[in-house]
């Protein structure tokens, strides 16, 4: 048996990186997996490896910034599955500059899409995970446990240089997550943030030879510079970056019966980072 048999669980971003391998490790433990990415080609990727592997995916493909995208994202869901267990906020990007030299277009774009977002969505879904709380309370005696994990990083922890926009971003989620947690705990809805160190993906790759990505006319760079890289294993205690794959073990536990008494915390995965 799996950890999540049964469950059904929504992803944003989980074409490529964390996301993707959240999902498949989701869809290993037994959950329907609903994929979301921005881009649908590394959408349908994760789709199939978890479909080639015995398991179920949806894909839905949008913009988690654009306003109408939750209500797409719940209707596709529930029309699909019938029930929503698990909603993993993960999407984003990075667009980073010094203060002095950052734009109110880069200001905005970070909290859009990291905070923003998904707020909307857990808007978006509050009617279907309230109701359905007191359906199952009054018919069972309790309503069965369910999952919301947001993405932080410790640059909204601890701060980074370079990342005003994405600290601030990543800091208010932590807002959004506890708040949720002391809202939604008497209908026994568990939601907790996994805030991430280094984790070898796109968005940490060397910014000399990382990919750049559209966005509103706008071409983004992708990545940090190499020497910040090359220093990152010096203030890592377990001396490298971690894989995304190990960054998704945390996230399932978040997502298992294994924390249904955890609510409401800020979870480092950090490689034990001297910070």
């Amino acid at each position: 048996m799996g950890l999540l048999d049964g469950k059904i669980a929504i992803l944003t971003g989980s074409g490529r990186g964390i996301g993707a391998a959240a999902a498949r490790l989701f869809a290993e433990h037994g959950a329907s997996v609903v994929v979301s990415d921005l881009d649908l080609v590394p959408a349908e990727e994760t789709a199939t490896t978890i479909r080639e592997a015995g398991g179920n995916a949806l894909v839905v493909v949008g913009d988690v910034t654009n306003p109408e995208f939750p209500a797409q994202l719940v209707k596709a869901t529930l029309e699909t599955f019938g029930s929503i267990d698990i909603i993993v906020n993960n999407a984003g990007y990075t667009w980073d500059a010094v203060i002095q030299n950052m734009s109110d277009k880069q200001w905005y774009a970070m909290l859009d899409v990291h905070l923003t977002a998904p707020f909307r969505i857990l808007r978006e879904a509050s009617t279907y995970l309230r109701e359905t709380a007191k359906e199952e309370a009054a018919a069972l005696g309790r309503a069965k446990a369910r999952k919301i994990i947001n993405v932080s990083s410790v640059s909204g922890v601890y701060g980074n240089a370079g990342q005003v926009n994405y600290s601030a971003a990543k800091a208010g989620i932590t807002g959004v997550t506890k708040t949720i947690a002391k809202e939604w705990g008497r209908f026994n809805v568990q939601a907790n943030c996994v805030c991430y160190g280094f984790i070898d993906t796109r968005l940490t790759a060397a910014k000399e030879q990382a990919e750049k990505i559209q966005r509103d006319g706008e071409n983004i760079a992708l990545g940090v510079p190499e020497q910040m890289r090359q220093m990152a294993p010096m203030l890592i205690p377990l001396g490298r970056p971690g894989t995304p794959e190990e960054a998704a073990g945390p996230m399932l536990f978040l997502a298992s019966p294994l924390s249904n008494y955890v609510s409401g915390i800020v979870l480092e995965v950090t490689g034990g980072r001297a910070l």
